[in-house]
């Protein structure tokens, strides 16, 4: 039986409870596990809920403060699905307490708070991983392996949208303020997209965007429209909308090469579409025992949904804390937090500006990390 490790959990929701019920999951699906999760305690602000969400999820006591958590000698690892103001100050103190650490995204309201929260995970020399969990879909982990190997050639094109339909609602405020969440729809869902490119092209160094605030009493964006160049000479487009009557969680993908095409759609996620040497687009179920994850679920064909692929991230997460693998390249480190923030800090300096902005992108030295250790 593989060694244990403790769970503290802030925050019991629609985050909270994706990922515990990936971490009661990956106990049987992936075994043996790198480690296995005990769910040790989860803080909420309602005692009453937070409470109840324990009693559910399966962990051992509920708190009201995520300072009880840190605290806590039984929690051996920190897992922030708090809103986005509740990001940096307890993910800080954890890994300041030696506590390893995966906080949702996006990772701070902004680069520069992005930045100190990377800083103070890599002076404490803890594992850390920012939870883009859409790097974990299997039909995303082919798309990576297809244009890393070289079968569709050099990228020219990449071009994503990520499109909601519940801008209007009057639910989850926090949502729309700009002290609270740092930014809209970009920061929201705009991220995945950020990242998505990143993991699968390269990096994002310039961009032309504009955004657009629907509801005037709002300080944050609803929607966004970006061209984005990439280091290796791609050329990105990029939109979000909290706006989009009829989409749920409408994330789609395409990247044009010289000798092929590829496309996803998270409504169909199961589906890669594949486009080779001119051919028409090609639909690969990503079922089978050789693609990625195959192995983990059912037989060929039997489909997997959404919340799995935090049963892949979280159980990524442990092998890194158990040594058998690094966070990076397919794990977001705080680093890849970090870098998206900037991407997002850069597209909305060029709507305000109406120009267009180049990413700069900081760095931690080796020999910060070692003085900052020190």
């Amino acid at each position: 039986m593989p060694q244990t490790i403790g769970v503290g959990m802030l925050g019991y929701a629609f985050m909270g409870k994706a990922h515990a019920h990936a971490y009661k999951t990956l106990f049987y699906v992936a075994w043996p596990p790198p480690l296995v999760p005990r769910l040790a305690v989860v803080a909420g602000r309602d005692e009453p809920s937070v409470r109840a969400a324990a009693e559910r999820y399966g962990f051992d006591r509920a708190v009201t403060r995520w300072e009880d958590v840190v605290a806590d000698p039984a929690v051996d690892l920190f897992d922030n699905c708090g809103p986005n103001h509740l990001h940096a100050e307890p993910t800080i103190a954890a890994v300041e307490a030696g506590k390893h650490v995966i906080c949702e995204k996006p990772l701070g309201r902004d680069a520069d708070e992005s930045f100190g929260i990377w800083q103070a995970a890599e002076a404490a020399g803890v594992v850390h991983m920012c939870a883009f969990n859409y790097r974990f879909v299997p039909a995303i982990r082919l798309a990576r392996e297809l244009i890393a190997g070289g079968r569709l050639g050099k990228v020219l094109h990449v071009r994503g949208r990520y499109l909601q339909d519940w801008g209007a609602t009057s639910e989850e405020q926090w949502r729309f303020d700009r002290s609270l969440a740092g930014s809209g729809a970009l920061g929201d869902i705009g991220s995945h997209l950020v990242d998505l490119v990143r993991y699968l092209v390269g990096e994002i160094t310039a961009v032309t965007a504009s955004t657009r605030t629907f509801q005037p009493e709002r300080s944050v964006d609803d929607a966004f429209g970006a061209v984005c160049e990439l280091d290796q000479g791609a050329l990105g487009t990029l939109e979000a909308s909290r706006f989009a009557p009829g989409r749920k969680n409408g994330l789609a993908l395409e990247v044009n090469a010289e000798d092929g095409s590829l496309a996803f759609d998270l409504e169909r996620p199961n589906e890669l579409l594949v486009s080779e040497g001119g051919a028409g687009f090609r639909t690969t179920l990503v079922t089978e025992p050789e693609h990625p994850f195959g192995g983990w679920w059912w037989p060929p064909g039997h489909v997997i949904g959404w919340e799995h692929t935090f049963v892949h991230e979280l159980e990524h997460l442990l092998g890194a804390i158990a040594g058998r693998n690094e966070v990076a390249p397919h794990g977001a480190t705080f680093e890849d937090g970090y870098r998206a923030a900037e991407v997002c800090d850069a597209i909305l300096r060029s709507s305000v500006a109406g120009a267009r902005e180049e990413v700069a992108y900081r760095s931690v030295t080796a020999s910060e990390r070692a003085a900052a250790r020190r």
